[in-house]
């Protein structure tokens, strides 16, 4: 067998990052059940991979980003933190951060679970986020010895000022409504009213002109796509400074014991 033919389908590890498209509107799904979706290097690659095909697809007048499962995000994988250099994985977080905010289309995210540390950077780099009442939210990393370093550029850009420094700094949890009362969400909604009201934003984004959509976002997104671009480097080197250190490793080890 040619050691450089593609693996066959059967052997090869299914996604993390499903797409399918839906009448104009691409729906990106993060399915990593085994980490509650955390933001592995494999699920930012292909999230990455997902987001650069869109860039050139003019099909699409918007994208869904959601989960598959209860936990729409639960930060950084910290078994791989203790393994890998994580100044390649706060660089990987910028990066797909970039890619929504720069898409050409609007991205909305659906909250049906619990979003924790680094899945904020992904809530807050989104354009209109819809909410299940029920879910939590909390920055943890002051808890572990770190900083929300990669996702204080879009979250600052979003929240106000005083919300920042209590979420930062106490890594409370905090819920939908408080959320949504200091920028971070845009809709919240009870379960069962859920699809109805992400479906009634597809439908808008599907009634607006493609064009019109693209330049709205343009001028929606400019500061916030230049502040990424002049201090994702330097927040990518805090935070692999940050995780590299004795009492990041102490505490992250931690945390993986109590499960």
């Amino acid at each position: 067998m040619d050691a450089d033919a593609p693996a066959p389908a059967e052997d090869r590890p299914a996604p993390l990052v499903r797409r399918e498209d839906e009448d104009r509107i691409a729906v990106l799904t993060l399915d990593s059940p085994a980490n509650r979706n955390a933001l592995s290097r494999r699920l930012l690659a292909e999230l990455s991979d997902h987001l650069r095909d869109l860039e050139a697809d003019e099909g699409v007048h918007g994208v869904l980003l959601r989960s598959s499962r209860q936990v729409f995000c639960s930060g950084a994988d910290l078994k791989e933190a203790a393994q890998v250099d994580m100044t390649e994985s706060a660089r990987a977080i910028i990066d797909v951060q970039r890619r929504l905010v720069a898409l050409p289309v609007p991205v909305v995210a659906r909250l049906d679970g619990a979003v924790r540390a680094g899945g904020l950077g992904l809530v807050a780099s989104s354009d209109v986020v819809v909410c299940r009442d029920d879910v939590t939210f909390a920055l943890t990393e002051v808890r572990l010895g770190l900083a929300a370093a990669t996702i204080s550029i879009p979250l600052r850009a979003r929240l106000t000022s005083r919300a920042a420094s209590d979420w930062f700094l106490t890594g409370r949890r905090f819920d939908a409504a408080e959320a949504r009362a200091h920028g971070l969400v845009t809709t919240v909604v009870d379960e069962a009213g859920m699809d109805a009201a992400v479906t009634s934003v597809l439908d808008d984004l599907r009634a607006g002109a493609r064009q019109a959509l693209t330049a709205a976002k343009r001028i929606l997104t400019a500061d916030l796509l230049a502040d990424l671009d002049a201090r994702g480097e330097e927040m990518a080197r805090v935070s692999g400074r940050l995780f590299r250190s004795p009492l990041a490793q102490e505490r992250m080890a931690a945390a993986l014991r109590r499960g």
